[in-house]
């Protein structure tokens, strides 16, 4: 019998491949858990066409994160911070403050792990943080760290 795959079957395939199996596999093992359908032309329509969807939904979700970094090219977020006269923050500057300012700067959520910092900013200055938007869309953020004396 020929199965349609819908997930992925240890040591048979992955999903959306067509596979002959046995047909007490078939009937008694991969279509009752779900992991399978026989491997009709409408079986196979349906499959097509659910990764066609899921490639579009894709596509649409690179194009916004192009338009937020077109429009992010050269941001510049500056925070103020209680610093000592060295220069060395009292706390630190994470990258959660970094997501938080610049979602509020394009509308929507950033998430803090796609801040690429490797240890949070201590001390006053300038930084260049890469920002992770989508797999494939990096930008580069500037950080500037303005201190404040403590008194």
């Amino acid at each position: 019998m020929e199965v349609l795959l819908l997930k992925e079957v240890k040591r048979l395939g992955k999903p959306g491949e067509v596979r002959r199996v046995a047909d007490g596999y078939a009937r008694n093992y991969l279509i009752p858990r779900g992991l399978a359908v026989p491997a009709t032309d409408a079986a196979r329509k349906q499959v097509a066409d659910r990764e066609a969807a899921r490639a579009r939904a894709a596509e649409a979700e690179k194009s916004a994160a192009e338009a937020h970094a077109a429009s992010l090219q050269q941001v510049e977020l500056v925070f103020k911070a209680k610093s000592g006269e060295s220069g060395r923050l009292f706390g630190s500057i994470t990258s959660a403050d970094i997501a938080e300012q610049l979602a509020a700067r394009i509308g929507e959520p950033v998430d803090k792990r796609k801040v690429m910092l490797d240890e949070p900013i201590k001390e006053v200055g300038t930084s260049k943080v890469d920002v992770r938007l989508h797999t494939d869309v990096k930008i580069t953020v500037t950080v500037t760290v303005q201190g404040e004396e403590a008194s």
